[in-house]
C-alpha cells in the first residue's frame, strides 16, 4: 500500500468524511474521524433544526482539543418547482406500481406527494446563531448539497468565520461553485456512493467517469480552472486511490462508503450487512428510491423500478420510505437503498480511526 506520510498527533490528514444523511452520520462517527486527524462532516439531511443542534453539540463535546468538524445542509429547489400536473400524475402512477411491494411488507404508502425544503431556513438560522455551539470554533466548514445557496446565505456563513463547501460533478460545476463563493469544492466522480452532487442548471451531468484515473484527470483539470481548493470524491477504496488524487492536485479526498461499516456509524443493520456480504454484486445508479440519481448495490428494487420511476425529489423519497423501513426491519436487502460507491468491496467492520489510518497509509 502506498504511503502518504506518518503524521504527528496534531497534523491534519487529507481525509474528509462524506456527510451521509438518513442515519449513518452520527456525532460519534463525525468526531472519531476528526479526532483521528481527518475532518468529520455531520449530515443535517432529514433532521429537524433542533435535532441538528443536538447532534452538533454532541459532536463538539466529543472532539479532542484543537479538532474541528463540518456540517452539510441540503440546499432545496424552489417550492413547487417540480409539482406540475404531469409530475403529480407520474407520481400517482409510480405509487400504483409500488402497491404490490407495499402489500408484501404490509405497509401503507402516502396518499399524496410530499415536498419539503428539509427545514433549510431553520437550520441555517441555527448554524448562524451566536449560541449554536458552546465552542463556536469547533464548527469549521458548512457544505451544501443539491444546489448552490444564494449569495446572502454564503455571506452569512462566512461572517460566522466558517468556510463554505460546494459540490460539483463536472468542470462546469467547478466554475459555477467557485462563482457562487465556495472556499472548497468537492469534485465528485461517477463512482461515488449515494446521491450525486449534481446541481441542476449549473453543473454538467455525468461528465467525470467512474474510475479513479478519470477522477484524477478531472481534478487536474479543475485545478487549472480555479484557484479554489479541490476535494476529490467518488469510489475511493484505499490509500492508493488517495495518493493518486492528491498527486493530481486535490488538497484532500472525501470518503463515504468506507465509513458506512465503521463501528461508530448509524447505518441501518440490513444496509451494513449488505456492504459486507454482497461484495460480489455490481453497483448501479438509480433514482427509483428518492427521485435523485444515487449509486446503490444492485438489488431487486433498483432493477424493477429504475425505468418507470419519475425524477421527483423529495416526493419519491417520502413515497418509498415505508417500504425501505420495512425492508430494513425484516432484513431484506432487495428493497432497501443500499448506497455504496464502486469501492465498497474494501468495507470492513472496524473503528473509524482505523479507516482514516488505512486511507492515509499510516
Amino acid at each position: 500500500m502506498s504511503t502518504l506520510r506518518t503524521p504527528s498527533t496534531s497534523e491534519a490528514l487529507p481525509i474528509v468524511l462524506a456527510p451521509m444523511a438518513g442515519g449513518p452520520s452520527t456525532p460519534e462517527l463525525t468526531a472519531a474521524v476528526s479526532n483521528a486527524g481527518g475532518l468529520g462532516m455531520l449530515a443535517a439531511g432529514y433532521l429537524s433544526a433542533q435535532a441538528l443542534i443536538d447532534a452538533a453539540r454532541s459532536t463538539a463535546s466529543l472532539l479532542s482539543d484543537g479538532h474541528t468538524f463540518g456540517i452539510n445542509l441540503f440546499c432545496p429547489d424552489s417550492v413547487g418547482d417540480n409539482e406540475t400536473e404531469e409530475n403529480l400524475l407520474r407520481w400517482a402512477e409510480f405509487r400504483d406500481l409500488l402497491a404490490p411491494v407495499a402489500e408484501k411488507f404490509d405497509v401503507d404508502l402516502p396518499s399524496t406527494p410530499t415536498w419539503s425544503d428539509d427545514h433549510f431556513t431553520e437550520k441555517l438560522e441555527a448554524i448562524c446563531a451566536d449560541d449554536f455551539l458552546p465552542s463556536p470554533g469547533a464548527l469549521e466548514y458548512v457544505s451544501f448539497t443539491f444546489g448552490y445557496p444564494d449569495a446572502d446565505v454564503v455571506a452569512r456563513v462566512k461572517e460566522t468565520g466558517r468556510k463554505v463547501v460546494l459540490n460539483a460533478t463536472s468542470i462546469d460545476g467547478v466554475r459555477a461553485a467557485a462563482d457562487a463563493g465556495a472556499d472548497r469544492i468537492v469534485l465528485q466522480g461517477l463512482a461515488a456512493g449515494g446521491h450525486r452532487g449534481y446541481v441542476d442548471g449549473k453543473d454538467s451531468s455525468d461528465i467525470i467517469g467512474a474510475t479513479i484515473d478519470e477522477l484524477a484527470a478531472a481534478v487536474a483539470e479543475a485545478t487549472r480552472a480555479t484557484d479554489v481548493s479541490i476535494i476529490a470524491a467518488g469510489g475511493v477504496g484505499g490509500a492508493e486511490d488517495v495518493v493518486k488524487l492528491l498527486r493530481a492536485g486535490a488538497t484532500a479526498v472525501q470518503v463515504g462508503t468506507r465509513f458506512l461499516t465503521a463501528e461508530e456509524a448509524g447505518t441501518k443493520p440490513t444496509h451494513a450487512r449488505a456492504l459486507l456480504e454482497l461484495q460480489g454484486r455490481e453497483t448501479t445508479l438509480t433514482h427509483a428510491f428518492s427521485g435523485k440519481p444515487a449509486r446503490t448495490i444492485s438489488n431487486r428494487f433498483a432493477e424493477e423500478f429504475s425505468d418507470p420511476a419519475p425524477a421527483l425529489y423529495p416526493q419519491l423519497h417520502y413515497l418509498t420510505t415505508p417500504i425501505r423501513g420495512a425492508a430494513n426491519t425484516v432484513g431484506d436487502p432487495e428493497y432497501l437503498n443500499l448506497w455504496a460507491g464502486s469501492g465498497y468491496s474494501k468495507c470492513k467492520a472496524q473503528p473509524a480511526a482505523e479507516i482514516v489510518a488505512e486511507l492515509a497509509g499510516c
